[in-house]
């Protein structure tokens, strides 16, 4: 049977990218015997912009009978800020609940971290990050908009299911790791939402004998992502702080064009989504600077998920092995084209 995936090409240098990431797909099907159909859709800012529809109905429905969902990025600068966060990425993370953000945070032999002296074996740990809940759900108000006395309040949402269940997919990733899971949150201020993790923390923990668990504030945890990124291996985390920190993370590692990220469903009742974490990058869009290794390792994480374990080893392999050729992450300095990049990954996956 084969694997049915929905792509979304979006903005800007999410077509280039997701163009590339197809052409690994095709590679590893090749050398791994994986049949695969794509149905290519036309969602971001450009469709807003033409129909003034974000995430039709119908096409959701239709995107709930794949297996994953690839995305490039969305973004244009004439689409107002929210429209396209809240249309499509966050309602397609809530309604196909997709709530395990999954970002690993690794520092490739040949990519170049700005933090001096780093060495890959010092950087090699995965973010798990709660995706459905917290902040982004979009609880509060305004009063008096506009004028001297406006109110704005954004609540914070976290229920035990939620908070269990992600801390839950922390300690068995942990546990097939090193064995070792960090809580990040902010308990000594955000006392109420911050007791609910600790103490659903310390509950699943006692069914975890082999998993060693402690704590970080946030603040701290960016401090030690700088200064000492080995003392993690996973952590897991809120949604608000789990977007911060793994940016961070990203330039750790050696930018964003090298910074994959997964929204999973872990049940697989519906689709999970993969996507590079870097934005649509609209002024570079066009002129092959782009570096797609974000998204070829994010169609890795996709392989991994759906059990082709080999076929995600073999892309993650190349895509990383063409790090040491490039001169640098992005732009015209790169030394290689994006085209130039994606094919010659996807003839080692060939091998």
């Amino acid at each position: 049977m084969a694997y049915r995936f929905a792509v979304i090409g979006g903005d800007g240098v999410g077509p280039e990218v997701t163009e590339q990431a197809l052409h690994a797909l095709d590679a590893a099907a090749q050398r791994f015997d994986i049949a695969f159909d794509t149905t290519e859709y036309d969602l971001g800012g450009r469709r807003f912009l033409t129909t003034g529809e974000v995430l039709p109905e119908s096409v959701e429905d239709e995107l709930a009978t794949h297996d994953a969902i690839l995305l490039g990025a969305v973004g244009t600068p004439e689409v107002p800020p929210g429209v396209l966060e809240r249309g499509l990425l966050l309602k397609l993370r809530f309604d196909f609940d997709l709530y395990v953000n999954l970002r690993p945070i690794r520092l490739y032999p040949g990519a170049v971290s700005p933090i001096a002296g780093l060495k890959p074996e010092q950087c090699d740990l995965v973010v798990v990050r709660e995706n459905t809940e917290g902040l982004y759900v979009g609880a509060g108000g305004v009063l008096r908009r506009g004028g001297p006395d406006e109110v704005a309040t954004q609540e914070s949402i976290n229920t035990r299911l939620g908070v269990e269940r992600v801390i839950r997919f922390a300690f068995e990733l942990a546990s097939k790791r090193s064995g070792h899971l960090t809580l990040c949150h902010k308990t000594n201020v955000l006392t109420y939402a911050g007791s609910l993790w600790q103490r659903t923390c310390d509950d699943i923990a006692r069914e975890y004998t082999s998993v060693t668990a402690d704590y970080v504030h946030v603040d701290a945890a960016c401090l030690y992502l700088v200064s000492d990124p080995a003392r993690f291996d996973v952590i897991v985390t809120d949604n608000l702080f789990g977007d911060i920190i793994t940016d961070l993370g990203a330039a750790i590692q050696g930018g964003l064009g090298l910074a994959a990220s997964g929204n999973l469903n872990p049940e697989r009742r519906f689709p999970s989504m993969f996507e590079p974490v870097h934005g649509s990058a609209p002024d570079i869009a066009g002129k092959g600077w782009a570096n797609p290794v974000a998204a070829i390792l994010s169609l890795a994480l996709c392989l991994d998920h759906l059990g082709e374990s080999e076929a995600a080893k073999a892309v993650e392999e190349a895509a990383v092995s063409v790090l040491g050729d490039l001169k640098a992450m992005a732009g015209p300095e790169m030394g290689m084209t994006t085209s130039e990049i994606g094919a010659a990954i996807a003839s080692r996956i060939g091998g």
